[in-house]
C-alpha cells in the first residue's frame, strides 16, 4: 500500500500486509474533530478505497483518547451562522463519516480512550469496535444544547443496542464504561490498554486471510440489508452477490485448496 500521503490531523501506517491504520493525531486536544479533520476523513477514505492492496482499515486515536467529538474551540462562530450555513457545515461532517462507513473494506475502531459525541459517532461508523479498558463512550450532545440525532448516532446506536437503552444513553448523556460497552454489545470485545492494537491487528489479519471479494460483498450485504424492510429484497441482494463471486478466481481457488489440503491464495480477481 502507498501510505505516504501526509495529513494535518491524521497519521497513516501499514501495521501488517493489507492492514492500514488511521490514527487521529491531535492528542493535545484529545483528538477532537475540526473542519480540517472532516475533510481529511473523506480524503483518506477515498485514498484507501482506491488501493486494492488495502484489505482492512483500523482507526484509533493518538495519546489517551479516541476522539472527544467536535472541538469546541472551533465552535465559537456556530451561533452566528444562519440555518443554511450551519446545515452546510453539518453536511460536510456527515459526508466524512459516510465516506468512512461506506468504504468497501471492513473498518475496525480500536477505541483506546474516551469516545464522546462525534467520537461516538465515528466509532459507530466502523463495522467492528474493540475497546481498551480505559475506553468510555457518551452521546454528549444534550449536554451542549444539541440533539443526539447527530452524525448517524440515532440510526446506528439504536440498531446496535436497541431503542430503550439507546434512549437512556442519549437522553442522559452519561458515560458508558468499557465493561458495560462490552456487556450491551456496543463493542465486540474489551482488551487491556497495552493489548488493544495487537488485538485489532490480529483481528484484521484474520479478515485479510479470506477472499477479498467475499469480504467486500459480505460488508455490502450486511450494510444494505440493514436499510431494507423486506426479507425477499435481502435475499435478492444476497443472490446477486453470490452469483458475482462465482465468476471470480477466488472461489475456484478455495475449492482447489480444500481438495489439495492447503491454504488458498486469494487474489481478489
Amino acid at each position: 500500500m502507498d501510505l505516504n500521503h501526509e495529513y494535518e490531523t491524521l497519521l497513516l501506517h501499514e501495521a501488517s500486509p493489507g492492514v492500514a491504520v488511521v490514527t487521529l493525531n491531535r492528542p493535545d486536544r484529545y483528538n477532537a474533530m475540526t473542519h480540517t479533520m472532516f475533510r481529511e476523513f473523506e480524503h483518506v477514505a477515498q485514498l484507501l478505497d482506491a488501493d486494492d492492496e488495502c484489505r482492512v482499515v483500523i482507526m484509533t486515536g493518538a495519546g489517551k483518547a479516541f476522539c472527544a467529538g467536535f472541538d469546541l474551540a472551533d465552535a465559537d462562530d456556530l451561533p452566528n451562522l444562519g440555518a443554511l450555513g450551519f446545515l452546510d457545515q453539518q453536511e460536510r461532517a456527515a459526508r466524512s463519516l459516510i465516506a468512512i462507513r461506506g468504504m468497501r473494506v471492513p473498518v475496525i475502531a480500536a477505541v483506546n480512550g474516551p469516545a464522546a459525541g462525534g467520537g461516538l459517532s465515528l466509532s459507530l461508523a466502523a463495522d467492528i469496535r474493540l475497546a481498551s479498558t480505559s475506553a468510555k463512550f457518551n452521546a454528549a450532545f444534550v449536554r451542549i444544547g444539541l440533539s443526539a440525532g447527530d452524525l448517524g448516532v440515532s440510526w446506528l446506536l439504536t440498531r446496535l443496542i436497541g431503542p430503550a437503552l439507546a434512549s437512556e444513553i442519549c437522553f442522559t448523556g452519561r458515560f458508558v464504561l468499557a465493561e458495560e460497552a462490552g456487556r450491551i454489545g456496543l463493542v465486540n470485545a474489551v482488551h487491556d490498554d497495552s493489548d488493544l492494537m495487537d488485538a485489532a491487528v490480529s483481528l484484521a489479519e484474520s479478515i485479510v486471510a479470506n477472499s477479498p471479494g467475499g469480504v467486500q460483498l459480505s460488508k455490502r450485504a450486511l450494510q444494505a440489508n440493514m436499510e431494507i424492510s423486506s426479507y425477499a429484497a435481502a435475499l435478492e441482494l444476497e443472490n446477486r452477490g453470490q452469483a458475482l463471486l462465482t465468476r471470480s478466481a477466488d472461489m475456484p481457488e478455495a475449492l482447489a485448496a480444500f481438495k489439495e489440503k492447503r491454504k488458498p491464495v486469494f487474489t481478489g480477481k
